[in-house]
């Protein structure tokens, strides 16, 4: 059986000497009101005959509502607690956090109430400072965050 892959993007900027990390919280329920430790990459599910990259280009579109420069840099892999493989990729862009438009996704909720809803599949979207990106993000993908501040290390934290 073949675990379930997702590819995703991880937005930074240069803010003068310092390097800042755009994280999102899923939407839905379930998240609500969580907080440190809950905050991701954008990403999604690689489709059938898709390459990683062309999935969180898509994602980034579908999760954000914005289109990624042409140049992404690959941050590897990651197996979350569930076993699912994400694959990374780094960004460098500028995005509005008060202008992330996302896609809706369907729930039944509450729970066995036969009730569907509509929620958007990112509810915030946030900048944080690599530490406290750290802090904020989910476990299984903090390795993305190390991988990006080694590719940078030239450039100051």
């Amino acid at each position: 059986m073949m675990r379930p892959r997702s590819a995703g993007v991880l937005p930074y900027r240069r803010a003068g000497q310092r390097i800042e990390i755009l994280l999102v919280l899923p939407g839905g329920p379930y998240w609500r009101s969580r907080g440190p430790g809950a905050w991701q990459i954008a990403k999604g599910a690689i489709e059938k005959g898709e390459t990683p990259e062309v999935a969180a280009r898509r994602e980034a579109q579908e999760e954000l509502g914005v289109e990624v420069p042409e140049r992404l840099l690959p941050l590897g892999s990651v197996r979350q607690k569930a076993g699912k493989e994400v694959e990374g990729f780094a960004v460098e862009m500028d995005i509005d956090p008060a202008h992330i438009h996302s896609n809706l996704f369907e729930l039944e909720w509450p729970r066995r109430s036969g009730r569907l809803q509509s929620f958007p599949e990112v509810a915030e979207g946030r900048w944080f400072s690599p530490d406290e990106a750290m802090e904020q993000m989910l476990e299984s993908q903090r390795p993305f965050i190390a991988r990006l501040l080694e590719m940078l290390s030239g450039s100051s934290r």
